[in-house]
């Protein structure tokens, strides 16, 4: 059985910094294209980060150069580091992992960890 488990999230203030811990069970992650989406209050869920089964990622424009995706296939686990997190960060982020496109039918999700940013 497939399972992606999410930790880390928290409620902090804005410019602090959090990191999301994606751990999985079932399938080898080294194998997937990983990826961290969030979806706040009213909103569609939208892509973060993903990070390729050889580590190539990339980011939404809103978070280059705050947030980094990574990947310990040893500890089978994926991490979203998030730093000068801003109040429009607040969201439920999920991890997702995929052999084929990110946010497709044909991805195992998480079940969400709550970053809340106040002002």
């Amino acid at each position: 059985q497939v399972q992606l488990a999410e930790s880390g999230g928290g409620l902090v203030q804005a410019g602090d910094s959090l990191r999301l811990s994606c751990a999985a069970s079932g399938l080898p992650l080294n194998r997937y294209l990983m990826g961290w989406f969030r979806q706040a209050p009213g909103k569609q869920r939208e892509l973060v980060a993903g990070i390729s089964s050889i580590g190539s990622t990339n980011y939404a424009d809103y978070v280059k150069g705050r947030f980094t995706i990574s990947r310990d296939n040893a500890k089978n686990t994926v991490y979203l580091q998030m730093n000068s997190l801003k109040p429009e960060d607040t969201a439920v982020y999920y991890c997702a992992a995929t052999r084929a496109i990110l946010g497709s039918d044909d991805n195992y999700w998480g079940q969400g960890t709550q970053v809340t940013v106040s002002s």
